[in-house]
């Protein structure tokens, strides 16, 4: 099955969407987006009233949120090695 034929099943169950030239499931989106807003959101209102601190703590919460999605959030594909010899 070619990239047009999974792309083609795919749209027609409305289970995953193209972003990036990369399909991603709606639901594995919503997730990691939900999960980096709200530690992004917690990060910010935490942080000291100081003029820097609460845009540090937000991208603290960012890239926290970011490393527990992508510790929830296992990709999906499957890579198949070729059995074509040479430098590849």
């Amino acid at each position: 099955m070619n990239k047009d034929e999974l792309t083609h099943s795919q749209e027609e169950t409305g289970e995953n969407i193209e972003i990036w030239a990369d399909l991603v499931s709606i639901r594995d989106l919503t997730i990691a987006i939900s999960i980096t807003v709200i530690t992004t959101l917690v990060g910010y209102f935490v942080a000291p009233a100081d003029e820097p601190m609460p845009l540090i703590f937000g991208l603290v919460g960012a890239v926290i949120g970011f490393i527990i999605s992508s510790i929830m959030i296992k990709p999906k594909r499957q890579f198949k090695p070729s059995r074509q010899g040479g430098d590849q």
